[in-house]
């Protein structure tokens, strides 16, 4: 029984009306290692998830040493949002779908990439290449520290911003620059949700003499012959993703507040504009990049392989080693208010348990927006991209991702 005001999906009886598996693309699973009935329990653990009602499209792509076990998608592409009147299509497991925080991992890269050439160094100060970052004693604030969520600028300096100022890159780059700092001594930990993405983009620019999406393009997507990789999504593309939905409870106190603080919006508001042209014209490298499970698999494959997939060199492998090194002890993050440790690009796993699953120390990765996953765990000889378009509160939601995640490592053991 559900409140008034809750948002699901409709939920068919039989799940295989809206699966889809690329049978072509992936392998036995005994020939890499996955235990026994191991691939099976994943994928229950998947369709739970889409039983809540709370995600209309769900695709994951898991890789072991290297080749695909799973490639698949359940839900519709269209059709089946909440209140949602148009006629179905099912979701494809190629589908492009927004990674929103997961964003961040694959735009760092530019940075390691131009690092690797000599062009910065990590310790580097922001302001030597960006000099009006220097305000309010932000002179002080390395790259290494910006990637790494600890420049003191987890928020935009104004309250109710806006969506529409994604579009007016200059203005963010100028307003983050004057912003007094969250922690002048800057040894606080605080998620730089939006807001570290936009001077990490500038370093990129001003460095490299390149925009974002060129560099994403040249760098990243056509060395590993990605598909569907860019920073929102062009108007003729559009029809290709699915849309995000506000699922479940509507949200109320704390959860408003906590969105706010993090996102600078509340979050209802947030999903409704990650659907707005404002958002998909727009370029934000901490948070509209999109892509396909496949492709961002591919990705973290490439970094679990230091630097290499499929003959294709895209960084060295001490560029990767320096990618995924921790920065500081493990504490409570200032804006997340829960421990963890970041990379200058990642969000690093922890033993006994953590965003990884259990004993997942040397795992690295990205989590978008709640239950967007994407990971690699060098132990477990994985990697994982779960992409999914419900933006929901409901402890079910979170429950079931997690599921997942234990699902996952324990068909994946150390190898």
């Amino acid at each position: 029984m559900y409140l008034p005001g809750y948002r699901k999906i409709v939920v068919p009886q039989d799940l295989s009306e809206v699966t889809r598996i690329d049978h072509d693309a992936e392998v036995d699973p005994d020939s890499v290692g996955v235990r026994a009935g191991g691939i099976d329990r994943i994928w229950t653990s998947v369709e739970n998830l889409y039983r809540t009602g709370l995600q209309p499209a769900i695709t994951i792509v898991v890789r072991r040493k290297g080749q695909i076990v799973m490639k698949r998608a359940i839900g519709n592409l269209r059709g089946n949002g909440p209140g949602e009147r148009v006629d179905r299509q099912v979701l494809e497991p190629d589908a492009p779908i927004c990674l929103f925080s997961a964003s961040k991992a694959i735009t760092a890269l530019l940075i390691h990439k131009l690092a690797e050439e000599g062009k910065l160094h990590l310790d580097d100060r922001v302001c030597e290449y960006i000099p009006e970052f220097a305000a309010h004693g932000k002179d002080r604030v390395t790259i290494r520290q910006l990637l790494a969520h600890r420049a003191g600028i987890p928020q935009l300096p104004l309250r109710h911003a806006d969506p529409s100022l994604l579009r007016h890159w200059d203005a963010m780059v100028s307003m983050l620059s004057m912003a007094p700092p969250f922690d002048p001594r800057f040894e606080k930990q605080a998620y730089h949700a939006l807001t570290g993405g936009f001077i990490v983009g500038e370093l990129v620019r001003r460095i490299g003499k390149i925009e974002l999406p060129e560099a994403l393009q040249k760098w990243i997507a056509e060395p590993l012959k990605l598909k569907s990789v860019s920073f929102g999504l062009p108007p003729e593309r559009r029809a290709e993703a699915p849309l995000n939905y506000l699922t479940g409870p509507k949200p109320v106190w704390p959860i408003t507040s906590i969105s706010e603080r993090v996102l600078g919006v509340d979050f209802e508001r947030a999903v409704t504009a990650s659907n707005d042209d404002a958002f998909l014209s727009a370029i934000v490298p901490a948070g509209n990049m999109y892509a396909s499970a496949d492709d961002a698999s591919r990705i973290f494959q490439m970094l679990l392989n230091g630097g290499e997939l499929d003959g294709q060199r895209v960084l060295r492998p001490e560029t990767v080693t320096e990618a995924i090194k921790p920065v500081g002890r493990i504490q409570f993050d200032g804006m997340l208010g829960i421990p963890i440790r970041f990379s200058p690009a990642f969000m690093l796993g922890e033993n006994p348990v953590g965003l990884w699953g259990p004993n997942c120390r040397e795992a690295f990765g990205h989590i978008g927006f709640m239950t967007v996953l994407c990971w690699a765990d060098p132990r477990r000889d994985i990697s994982v991209a779960i992409l999914n378009n419900g933006k929901s509160v409901a402890p079910s939601a979170l429950l079931q991702v997690v599921k997942i995640v234990g699902s996952i490592t324990r068909a994946c053991g150390p190898v």
